[in-house]
């Protein structure tokens, strides 16, 4: 395995959206969801640039993130990226890109127990701002 401290922000990023999207796909199916348009269409609630950076935003009103975890948010946010925002602001798609660098930064850490809480809390915060 990739030493995660050497992992640019990007390849974090790459590996963080794969893991996040695994965890929303999980949910999704565990609240019995089967048909595939509606898997997708509920799942872009979850892992849209909006709803990451939202999630984001909240993280560090909560102070959620420890200092560790922001400086990952942070390399991913701040790294150069070679693709472009198509839905949303430049600013929403960089903080986007930090939010899947920090889930990416967890993987391949190992902390495979902070991913499952975060994942959770980031399920249930997006679930209570949809209501």
């Amino acid at each position: 395995m990739a030493d995660y401290k050497q992992v640019n922000g990007i390849a974090l990023a790459y590996m963080g959206d794969a893991i996040y999207e695994v965890y929303i796909r999980k949910h999704l199916l565990d609240e019995g969801m089967t048909k595939p348009t509606r898997l997708h269409h509920r799942a872009t609630h979850y892992v849209s640039a909006k709803a990451q950076a939202m999630l984001i935003k909240k993280m560090e009103e909560q102070e959620l993130l420890t200092q560790e975890e922001q400086e990952y948010f942070r390399r991913g946010r701040n790294a150069k990226s070679y693709t472009s925002a198509k839905n949303t602001s430049v600013v929403t798609y960089r903080i986007s890109t930090g939010f899947e660098a920090l889930f990416g930064y967890l993987y391949l850490s190992g902390q495979t127990k902070r991913l499952d809480e975060l994942a959770a809390w980031c399920i249930k915060t997006v679930e209570a701002e949809g209501k």
